[in-house]
């Protein structure tokens, strides 16, 4: 190919090349015209954010120290506390990249609606909106908030249905999330143990840090689930109970702002992580509509159903095909090493995987947007 046959590059990638060293000699700048300042000093380090921590923090919020407790021993940060530390791994860690391609309540859902990604950062506003309220520490309540789901597998909760046949404890994304899928990171024990048991059906976390992320899973999955039927069409925001409209509001917006006042006054009232019992009424109620409405309608099921067989199809292949497993994943118990796989895979590798070594037909795997999996949370 000749200079001149040579596609050229336009006048915007050749000013964004001439950036590459910055502005200025002493002092490199991002920006030619840079003029904002910020008083001189040392950086606020790991030690002075304890201290902080410690004379503003409400009693009973979880303090950081040190390098944290952790099953392997550390050496301390000299910038960050312990929980700042994790939150960092977590979203730098594979299994928290892979939530943008797992189902929240849709399989391939279109661009505006929830994958496992979004949820965990709206549990995330959620639980650090009232941490910050109620004096609780907002650098665990993150990271525990941010970890919650990393455990879950394609397709949502049928995963979990379908996992469980193989294990004899069953499939549990938030132990899974601690103990399997987060565990190279060597997060501290109060993180883990909010990402373990954060689900209602769970032991209490042992912080009032996991039991603020326990609420705030719940009502960030139950307005925005119900934001992303209405967006889809499958119910109507006018079919809401009057209880639950004319107490939270029927939007997305207006929900999270009553639910979040709700449990942080709650919180500093009592002392307990927990919400007075009106408000804690309409949002069961609201759950329960999303339950009966969205979760558990026909076409929920059914899908779901196909994601049981579509995962444990593939669990049994690779248990029957141990070499076909990457090398990582290869161990003696051939049946974990199947499961923690496929529990990893994001929904559409799952699929393509069903189509090309199962032989499943692109037409008979779960896809449609409308046709949500049922979660049984």
């Amino acid at each position: 190919m000749s200079s001149s046959d040579r596609p050229q590059v336009n006048p915007r990638a050749i000013s964004w090349a001439a950036t590459m060293a910055g502005h200025g000699d002493e002092l490199v700048t991002a920006h030619r015209d840079s003029h904002r300042r910020i008083a001189t000093g040392s950086p606020i380090g790991r030690e002075a954010r304890e201290e902080r921590e410690a004379a503003w923090l409400r009693p009973g919020a979880t303090l950081a120290r040190g390098a944290g407790n952790r099953e392997r021993v550390e050496q301390p940060d000299s910038e960050r506390t312990c929980f700042e530390r994790d939150r960092d791994r977590i979203v730098h860690s594979t299994a928290f990249r892979r939530l943008a391609g797992k189902t929240q309540v849709v399989v391939y859902p279109t661009d505006h609606q929830r994958t496992r990604l979004t949820h965990a950062l709206e549990v995330a506003q959620v639980a650090t909106s009232v941490a910050r309220a109620v004096g609780a520490n907002v650098s665990l309540t993150e990271a525990i908030a941010l970890g919650h789901d990393c455990g879950h597998g394609p397709g949502g909760h049928a995963s979990e249905e379908a996992f469980d046949a193989f294990l004899p404890d069953g499939f549990d994304h938030g132990p899974w999330g601690a103990d399997v899928a987060l565990a190279e990171l060597n997060l501290c024990a109060e993180t883990l143990d909010g990402i373990r048991n954060h689900s209602w059906s769970r032991p209490a976390p042992a912080t009032i840090e996991g039991e603020i992320v326990s609420w705030a899973d719940r009502i960030a999955y139950c307005a925005h689930d119900l934001e992303d039927a209405a967006s889809a069409g499958i119910v109507r925001l006018t079919e809401l109970p009057e209880s639950v409209s004319e107490r939270l509001g029927s939007g997305r917006r207006e929900q999270l702002s009553a639910l979040i006042r709700s449990l942080a006054h709650s919180i500093v009232e009592t002392g307990q992580v927990g919400m007075n019992p009106d408000d804690a009424e309409a949002l069961a109620q609201l759950r329960r509509f999303n339950y009966q409405q969205i979760y558990t309608r026909p076409e929920s099921l059914e899908q779901s159903q196909a994601v049981i067989i579509v995962l444990q199809d593939l669990v049994s292949y690779y248990i029957d095909h141990p070499a076909r497993l990457p090398e990582a994943f290869r161990s003696d118990d051939q049946v974990l090493a199947a499961v923690t796989y496929v529990a990893g895979m994001t929904d559409r590798f799952a699929f393509d995987q069903a189509e090309n070594l199962l032989g499943w037909a692109r037409r008979e795997l779960p896809r449609s947007m409308g046709h949500g999996v049922a979660p049984m949370r």
